[in-house]
């Protein structure tokens, strides 16, 4: 309990210290990091230890992509592509849906595309979907934020789901089956909590442009095909290596596999997307300024995310995780025990992969005396680990970090709509599950 407690005082922490004190969130991450670890009874040398490789794995696997994803964006932005394609896609969506429109592509991109990429690779779009519809930044966000939550923690082949069925021995077509209807529920609920709630938050999609210069620029943009293609890409890149990685090979083996692979990977497919931006200008001398512009604008979101990573591995090494979990697992939940246990496992440490599949891993010598046997059971537990591993997304979380960043939040408001979004579409998912469990259980 002692590790609980100060876990919520690191929280509690981060909170008060980022939203009322206004420090800032990259030093209020490492504060906190560093005092969890020494109070909590980590050796000072292996807090150090956790800081620095949570810092530089969290980087690795999303440090370039920020930056290709940032650089992109404002190609995007500045040769007006991004206003060309809100112009499409708001005369199918009407002009009032931008958030509905960002949460239906953000459900589609996440299936193949973790959530940090796919904010980074959509963020240009979002911004100017919000512009031209007149919609706040904070509703497009928020929908999009969570539209890529709902596949990615529910629907294979994200890999969360994946491990947690192989884990479990789940049939990987039920987890499907289950998790794209519990999917559709937990993306209704975010979209209503954005359009409902996040809505009226305004923030400015593009504050440095007037609707007049903004009508100048859409009429000398290039196409929307022509914009599209930095974004869907890498995005069509990084779907081909997850069907590329599947076990039957269904691209085929060897070297085929190996070009649709490294093609696929999210740093490879971003630099393809920024060569593809670049020529949305002939101008040189332009094109390497907008490139330093987007590098400026990538670092600080670099340097918080990476902060974020380090409080989250520091919780990771401390084994708070066994701290939340043990208790939690001997209560009478039914189905609630995978989400509650997910829960609390995503909120101690950040992560909803790790939380998936720490949380399948406990339940993986429990099953039968849970009494989940059959496989619709065990598919539907699954299911409910990855509705459990969305709630809650706060200051732990990276993910938190680059949906507050590219969508010029403070950590105040990113708690009142990201975090509480985040919870609100856990339930609505948890309830979906409970529901079918009664069904089909």
């Amino acid at each position: 309990m002692t590790a609980i407690y100060l876990l919520l005082g690191a929280v509690l922490f981060i909170i008060l210290s980022t939203a009322w004190l206004r420090l800032h969130p990259f030093l209020a991450l490492l504060l906190a990091a560093f005092g969890y670890g020494l109070a909590v009874g980590m050796p000072a040398a292996d807090v150090v230890a956790s800081i620095n490789n949570g810092f530089g794995g969290t980087l690795g696997n999303i440090g370039i992509v920020i930056a290709a994803g940032t650089i992109i964006g404002v190609y995007l932005e500045k040769s007006g592509g991004a206003y060309a394609l809100a112009e499409s896609v708001l005369k199918i969506t009407g002009r009032n849906n931008a958030p509905l429109a960002m949460g239906l592509v953000g459900y589609v991109v996440s299936v193949p595309v973790f959530c940090d990429s796919g904010f980074v690779i959509l963020s240009p779009l979002n911004k100017a979907l919000c512009k031209r519809g007149g919609v706040s930044l904070a509703a497009g966000s928020v929908a999009l934020a969570l539209g890529l939550y709902a596949t990615h923690t529910m629907v294979p082949p994200t890999p969360g789901p994946i491990a947690a069925a192989g884990l479990l021995n789940a049939d990987l077509g039920l987890v499907i089956l289950f998790g794209l209807p519990v999917s559709a529920v937990a993306l209704l609920a975010g979209w209503l909590f954005a359009v409902n709630i996040a809505s009226r938050i305004s923030i400015d999609p593009d504050p440095e442009h007037s609707e007049d210069e903004i009508l100048s620029i859409v009429q000398s943009a290039p196409s929307a095909l022509h914009s599209i293609l930095p974004i869907l890409v890498p995005i069509a890149l990084i779907v081909m290596q997850s069907i590329a990685k599947y076990p039957t090979e269904p691209l085929g083996a060897g070297a085929v596999r190996d070009g649709f692979i490294f093609l696929g990977s999210p740093v490879v497919a971003l630099m393809i997307g920024v060569a593809l931006a670049m020529t949305l200008t002939r101008a040189w001398s332009v094109s390497n300024s907008w490139i330093g512009q987007g590098l400026n604008n990538a670092a600080m979101i670099i340097l918080i995310t990476g902060a974020g990573g380090s409080f989250g591995k520091v919780l990771q090494n401390s084994g708070v995780a066994d701290a939340v979990s043990g208790p939690l697992s001997q209560w009478e939940l039914g189905v609630w025990l995978p989400f509650v246990l997910a829960a609390a496992i995503k909120t101690a440490q950040g992560s909803s992969t790790v939380a998936i599949i720490t949380t399948a891993t406990i339940l993986s010598s429990m099953m039968n005396s849970l009494g989940f046997t059959t496989p619709n059971q065990i598919a539907l537990t699954v299911v409910a680990i990855g509705a459990g591993s969305m709630c809650v997304s706060h200051a732990n979380d990276s993910y938190f970090w680059v949906v507050t960043q590219f969508s010029r939040m403070d950590a105040k408001t990113g708690y009142k709509l990201h975090s509480i979004g985040s919870v609100v579409q856990a339930l609505a998912a948890g309830v979906c599950v409970w529901l079918l469990s009664n069904v089909f259980g």
